[in-house]
C-alpha cells in the first residue's frame, strides 16, 4: 500500500456539542499528527445544544481526552446524575425511576428481578424502585463517588453528569485546539464534488476560502448540509412511532438545591423535562405539534417551571428517524445530521460519542473500502432502532387515556422487535439484550415494571428458595442501600467540597 493512502485531512463543518466532540477525540488520538483536523464554525448559526443530561458513558469520553473531572464539574456547572424520574407516564399521580447501575442482587444465578415478581404476585414487598441503590440515593438528594467499600454498593457507584452544553463546547474547543485542530469562522456556500466518483472534493467558504479535504463529517444539525444537501442520502421518518415533532425550552433561577437526577414528567401532548445545573434550572416541553398548539405548549412549560425565567421560550422542530446512511462516500455524518431520538432518556450525547467510537475502529484510507462503510452503516443502524424501541416502550405501555395524545400512543403500532420484547417480558419477566443494545436488562425492567407491565410468570428456579428466605434476602438488600445512602453526604456538600 502506498505511504500516503493515509487519510492527511478531515474536515468537519459545525460547532457545537457534536463538532467539538469529534474535532477533541480526533485530535487527541492523532496527536502525532497522522492528519490535519479542521473545523468550521459561524457563529451567525446558533447550536440547537445537544441535551444537558447524559448517561454514564460521557465518564469514558472524558477520561479519554484527560479532562480532570473536577475540574468538568466546575467549568461546565454540572450536577450529577442518579437517573430519570417518570412523573405522571404511567398514569396520573404515579411515578418511578429509571436508575443507572443494578437493581438488587441475583440469588441462585437468577436475576433479582424475578424473585421480586413472586412476592410481588404474593403482595410481600413495594416498588422495585426500593432495591436500586440509584433511586434511592437520587431520592434522598445524595452523591459521593465510589470507594473501596467490599460488599456494598459505595464501591460501584454508577452516574452520570448534568450540564450546561455551551460550556462544554467551550472546554472541548479548548482541548481540540491544544491538539492542533484549526478553527475556520465563515459559513458553506457551496459544496463540490468529483464529478467522476460523487465525493465531497471541497468546499467553498463565504470568506472566499477553498477548503479541500479526505474525510468530511458533518456536525450540521438537522440540515444535513453534506450528508443530505449535497449526497442527498436519504432520511428514515420514525414519526408514526415518535409523534413529538417539537420542544419549546427555557432556563430558569433555582429554588432549591438541585436535585441528582432528572425529572420528566408526562404533559397533555409530550413530556417536560427538569434538569438541574449548579446555576440555574433546564426545562423544555417535547410536544406532538398535531395534538396541541405553539401557545398551549408554551403556557404549560412555562405553568410547570419553579423559578424565574432567565431567557424566553425558544422552539425547536425535529422529526424523529435516521438517515439511509450515516456515511455515504467520503461523508460522515454524526449528531444530529445522522438522525434523531427525542431527549426521553439523554441518548444524544451518548449517541456522538459511539459515532466517534465507530469511526475510530473502522477509521478509512483514501480509498474508502466499501465494506468498513457498510460495516458502519450496519451498526449504527442497529443501535438506532434499538434505542429507538426503548424510548417508544415509554409511550405504548402507558394507562393514560385523558387526551388524544396519550390514547394515540396507547393504541399506536410499534416495531416488531419491541412487540417481542413487550411480549416476552409479559409473559415470562425475560429480558435478553441484543446486538450490544446500549440499555441493559435492568433498564428495560425498570421501563416496564415502571409503566405498569407486570408479567404474568417469573423464573422456574425462583422456586428454589423458600418464601422466607427470599423476604430475609430481600429485606437485608433494603437494609444495606439504606444504611449506605444513609453515609453519603448531598450533592451540594459533594460538589462543594470536591468540586
Amino acid at each position: 500500500m502506498p505511504e500516503n493512502n493515509n487519510i492527511q485531512k478531515v474536515v468537519i463543518v459545525g460547532g457545537g456539542t457534536s463538532g467539538w466532540m469529534t474535532a477533541a477525540a480526533l485530535s487527541k488520538l492523532f496527536k502525532n499528527r497522522l492528519c490535519e483536523i479542521e473545523l468550521i464554525e459561524s457563529a451567525e448559526i446558533p447550536n440547537v445544544g445537544v441535551g444537558e443530561a447524559t448517561i454514564p458513558q460521557i465518564q469514558l469520553f472524558n477520561q479519554l481526552l484527560g479532562i480532570d473531572e473536577n475540574e468538568f464539574i466546575r467549568k461546565t456547572q454540572a450536577t450529577f446524575k442518579h437517573g430519570i424520574e417518570f412523573v405522571n407516564w404511567q398514569k396520573i399521580n404515579h411515578s418511578y425511576m429509571h436508575p443507572f447501575g443494578t437493581i438488587g442482587l441475583n440469588f441462585e444465578g437468577v436475576e433479582f428481578h424475578h424473585f421480586w415478581i413472586k412476592m410481588a404476585q404474593l403482595g410481600k414487598v413495594g416498588s422495585i424502585q426500593d432495591y436500586a441503590f440509584n433511586s434511592v440515593a437520587g431520592k434522598a438528594g445524595k452523591m459521593m463517588r465510589s470507594v473501596n467499600v467490599p460488599n456494598s454498593p459505595l464501591a460501584s457507584i454508577s452516574y452520570a453528569y448534568h450540564f450546561d452544553a455551551g460550556l462544554y463546547v467551550k472546554l472541548l474547543r479548548e482541548v481540540a485546539e491544544k491538539n492542533n485542530t484549526t478553527r475556520i469562522e465563515s459559513t458553506v456556500k457551496q459544496v463540490n464534488l468529483n464529478p467522476e466518483n460523487g465525493f465531497i472534493s471541497s468546499l467553498s467558504l463565504a470568506n472566499g476560502q477553498e477548503v479541500t479535504g479526505d474525510l468530511f463529517i458533518d456536525c450540521t444539525g438537522f440540515r444535513g448540509l453534506l450528508i443530505e444537501g449535497a449526497l442527498h442520502t436519504g432520511y428514515q421518518d420514525w414519526s408514526h412511532w415518535l409523534p413529538c415533532d417539537s420542544a419549546v425550552v427555557a432556563p430558569s433561577k433555582l429554588v432549591n438545591d438541585p436535585e441528582p437526577y432528572t425529572r420528566s414528567t408526562a404533559q397533555p401532548a409530550g413530556w417536560q423535562w427538569r434538569i438541574p445545573l449548579q446555576h440555574r434550572m433546564g426545562n423544555g416541553y417535547v410536544f406532538s405539534s398535531k395534538f396541541t398548539t405553539d401557545d398551549e405548549a408554551k403556557k404549560i412549560l412555562v405553568d410547570g417551571i419553579e423559578g424565574e425565567l432567565l431567557a424566553e421560550p425558544r422552539f425547536l422542530r425535529f422529526k424523529g428517524g435516521m438517515r439511509n446512511k450515516y456515511w455515504n462516500k467520503n461523508c460522515v455524518a454524526i449528531g444530529l445530521s445522522s438522525g434523531f431520538i427525542e431527549p426521553l432518556e439523554s441518548t444524544a450525547i451518548h449517541l456522538v460519542q459511539s459515532s466517534i467510537s465507530r469511526l475510530m475502529s473502522l477509521f478509512p484510507t483514501k480509498d474508502f473500502v466499501q465494506n468498513d462503510i457498510d460495516t458502519y452503516n450496519q451498526q449504527a443502524q442497529v443501535e438506532m432502532e434499538r434505542i429507538r424501541d426503548f424510548i417508544i416502550c415509554h409511550y405504548k405501555l402507558t394507562e393514560r387515556d385523558d387526551t388524544p395524545f396519550w390514547r394515540f400512543c396507547q393504541h399506536m403500532d410499534i416495531p416488531e422487535s419491541l412487540h417481542k420484547k413487550i411480549a416476552l417480558f409479559k409473559s415470562t419477566g425475560r429480558v435478553f439484550r441484543e446486538d450490544e443494545e446500549l440499555f441493559n436488562q435492568s433498564s428495560w425492567v425498570s421501563v416496564m415494571l415502571g409503566q405498569g407491565l407486570m408479567p404474568e410468570r417469573y423464573h422456574p428456579m425462583v422456586d428454589v428458595l423458600p418464601i422466607d428466605e427470599i423476604e430475609k434476602r430481600m429485606q437485608n438488600i433494603q437494609h444495606v442501600i439504606k444504611t449506605s445512602v444513609e453515609k453519603m453526604p448531598t450533592q451540594a456538600e459533594f460538589i462543594a467540597s470536591n468540586c
